[in-house]
């Protein structure tokens, strides 16, 4: 009976000193929304947590969300209660890259499916223009430094977020021979841009698209 009692101690004791590093918090928890999984990641689909995951989910550090776009998070949220900044910018980052890369090897139907009519336009005519000059580009995305959200706005029931995207890219042109006109694949250029994606949140689809995009 001794050895039970003083077994029984010694696992209450183990149970306390457990307690006391994993069950407290420590005073530097970041309200943050709750982190991607490891699932491979869908452009700019909407997360969907547990509404309780994330009690206050636009208290995010401002490297990735501008203070003036807390507003407008908010009232997509109320909306949208499923919205996770932190997810949506994993998508936005993998959107970025899927488009330029469709824009550079002259792909108008995934462009198709990623943007708006207004910037397919513009990107389907530019294809266009390259093709008739008997050019090709021989791009690569180095690196995307930063992917910010500057501005978050909600008209009706339609969001539209814009990213402030830093990026390296290796950039060569060449002509109908392949010869390289412009370019390095050595250099990468540094490029800034703002690019804005909007969705109906209404919609069933949990896909953001491609509306505007600006150089800065």
């Amino acid at each position: 009976m001794t050895v039970i009692v003083i077994l029984a101690m010694i696992f209450a004791l183990l149970a306390l000193r457990l307690y006391s590093v994993l069950g407290k918090r420590t005073g530097h928890e970041q309200q943050m929304p709750a982190p991607a999984d490891d699932r491979p990641a869908v452009p700019l689909s909407a997360a969907r947590p547990a509404v309780d995951a994330r009690p206050d989910p636009v208290r995010v550090g401002d490297a990735l969300m501008a203070p003036d776009a807390q507003g407008g998070i908010r009232a997509i949220i109320a909306i949208d209660r499923s919205f996770d900044v932190t997810r949506f910018l994993v998508g936005a980052r993998a959107a970025y890259g899927m488009i330029l890369e469709a824009f550079w090897q002259g792909d108008k139907d995934r462009l198709r499916a990623l943007c708006d009519d207004d910037v397919y336009g513009a990107f389907a005519t530019a294809i266009d223009d390259r093709v008739t000059a008997g050019h090709s580009l021989e791009n690569r995305l180095v690196r995307i430094d930063t992917a910010r959200i500057g501005e978050a706005v909600l008209n009706g029931s339609t969001a539209q977020i814009t990213v402030q995207f830093e990026a390296d890219i290796a950039a060569v042109t060449r002509d109908a021979d392949g010869v390289m006109i412009a370019g390095s694949l050595e250099d990468a250029i540094p490029t800034r841009e703002i690019w804005t994606f909007a969705r109906d949140l209404r919609s069933r689809s949990p896909d953001w698209i491609l509306v505007a995009t600006d150089e800065v």
